[in-house]
């Protein structure tokens, strides 16, 4: 045609290359070009067209004119099917201008054949559309099309057993045979192998399509165990050649994805792993949050070394003992009673642990001490000897103390939870303020109290619902009296307590007068019995009174 021989448009693509075209050839397969001339028509000279942010840039363009110039054919294949399908879009060549298929069309066949590509094609294609995706929100649909079929392939090759015939027939013994024969390392390293084969492959992905693929994986119901050690390779993969500001955003991204998750599928140590990162990286607030949640939420699977994460360039102590206090909030969450005893006590065992590592250092404040000591409720510790050990560890390091501050530390112990063998350390320990010895003797006195109040309960109905002189009446008086004893014996009171211990001595004595007094009512009441028997019908028979309750 004769239209051809002019070059009577010119655009200019991106800043990157400018091409001389004729605008009738376009404008028959482009709506955006036969609008560009329709509105300048009667203009002599040559048309001129600045396209910014054109998809594929200055080379796709090229793609798209000789479409143009060769009667609406052009070769699409995986590695130029998502520019042409967002270049089709931008040009609005999606309407039939002649008898042949509009470029838009052809790309969306093209796509309906993604199923038959390969495994590195689909690559090619993901990796091209992603890149066209940060700066062209259209290629978002495209990219979800790559997308599913990517976890379509993972999903399969994951449910295809490596051994099939393990768990075969009767007929299928040779098959069986083969597997058996196999070492077990063998067998573990091919079902790894199976689950995580295409880990390397997405690393190629860019943070905004790992959302997109998290996402998907979530809501198909893929096993979180798995997506979680994806995201673990992923940032490890992607680390050895990212720029700060890159790793940051692997990092942030990588936390968020994780906390999509079932928490009890994600590696414990993976997360510290992380959270080690994550402080170096100075990824945002937010994101630490959710990893501390994550991280404090399971606290009871943690070990001491877990813990010991030093404290920042501006803290001079140690360790970064507020990290571990918002451990600690995570875990009580909605409050104490929500959180399972048996888990309470693995943390409270923990923070024991934790307290005497961090009880030396010299810079640690009595405040942030406390806090530790007081994060946990006293019903979590059978023992408070953890906590005592602790305490005796900081007041020999910090022996400036006041007096005071010494006091408002060991408000933190609870005395009654003590052992015999640390409440005989404590009445010896000079490092601890007199007020808090003398606590801790009311604390003893009062356990001690309770011990033979019990045991008077417990003879009072032994008495009551048994003949007297039974030998469980007998054996019971006498390990109740034991535990008194034994437990007076082995508080070894100093020289400043002695009124305190003569007052338990003489505790011990008033329990034997009790016992003596005690057996003598008994066997008067069973004479006065058989006296009264001796008279009665032997059905008329009432109990013994209790006159020892």
């Amino acid at each position: 045609m004769a239209e051809n021989c002019f070059l009577d448009l010119e655009v200019d693509v991106n800043g990157e290359q400018v091409f001389f075209v004729n605008k009738g050839v376009l404008s028959c397969y482009s709506e955006k070009i036969s609008k560009l001339v329709t509105r300048s028509k009667g203009v002599n000279q040559r048309l001129k067209v600045i396209f910014n942010n054109f998809p594929g840039g200055a080379s796709n363009f090229e793609l798209v004119a000789r479409f143009c110039y060769n009667n609406g054919k052009v070769n699409i294949n995986p590695s130029n099917i998502s520019n042409l399908n967002c270049a089709a879009r931008f040009m609005e060549m999606n309407k039939p201008f002649s008898k042949n298929e509009n470029l838009f069309e052809k790309t969306e066949k093209s796509l309906d054949e993604i199923r038959y590509w390969t495994w590195s094609d689909l690559l090619t294609a993901l990796k091209q559309c992603q890149d066209l995706t940060a700066n062209n929100s259209t290629s978002s649909n495209i990219l979800d099309k790559f997308l599913d079929s990517l976890i379509a392939r993972i999903a399969s090759s994951c449910q295809t057993s490596p051994c099939p015939s393990i768990s075969s027939s009767e007929h299928s013994g040779t098959f069986r045979l083969s597997c058996d024969t196999r070492s077990t390392e063998s067998l573990k390293n091919t079902s790894i192998y199976r689950l995580t084969w295409w880990f390397e492959d997405l690393s190629i992905l860019d943070t905004g399509s790992i959302r997109m693929l998290v996402k998907l994986m979530v809501s198909r119901n893929f096993e979180n165990g798995i997506i979680s050690r994806f995201l673990f390779n992923y940032q490890k993969s992607r680390f050895a050649s990212a720029s700060v500001l890159e790793k940051s955003k692997i990092v942030e991204t990588v936390i968020d994805m994780l906390d999509s998750l079932d928490i009890r599928s994600i590696s414990y140590k993976g997360l510290f792993v992380i959270l080690s990162i994550a402080i170096n990286t100075k990824v945002g607030p937010l994101c630490m949050e959710k990893l501390e949640s994550m991280i404090g939420s399971q606290l009871d699977r943690a070990n001491l070394d877990d813990l010991l994460f030093p404290s920042s360039a501006r803290r001079s102590y140690l360790y970064d003992v507020n990290l571990v206090l918002r451990f600690l909030k995570a875990f009580l969450g909605k409050g104490v009673c929500c959180v399972p005893l048996s888990r309470l006590k693995k943390v409270a065992s923990l923070m024991d642990l934790y307290l005497a590592e961090v009880a030396p250092d010299p810079h640690l404040k009595p405040s942030k001490f406390l806090a530790l000591m007081a994060a946990l409720p006293d019903s979590a510790r059978e023992s408070c000897d953890g906590i005592y050990h602790a305490v005796d560890l900081y007041l020999e390091v910090h022996s400036s103390l006041s007096e005071e501050q010494k006091t408002k530390i060991c408000l933190g112990i609870n005395y009654e939870s003590l052992s015999s063998e640390a409440f005989n350390h404590l009445a010896k320990n000079s490092k601890f303020p007199s007020k808090s010895a003398i606590q801790a003797l009311v604390s003893q006195h009062r356990k001690l109290k309770g011990l033979l109040q019990n045991t008077n309960e417990e003879e009072a109905v032994v008495f009551t619902d048994s003949p007297p002189n039974s030998p469980h009446e007998k054996k019971t008086k006498e390990e109740g009296s034991k535990q008194i004893v034994l437990y007076a014996k082995r508080l070894m009171i100093t020289d400043e307590n002695e009124k305190m211990k003569t007052h338990l001595q003489g505790m011990q004595w008033r329990v034997v007068e009790l016992e003596t007094i005690c057996r003598k009512m008994q066997m008067q009441m069973a004479k006065m019995m058989k006296s009264r028997m001796s008279g009665h019908n032997s059905n008329s028979a009432k109990s013994v009174p209790r006159l020892c309750s």
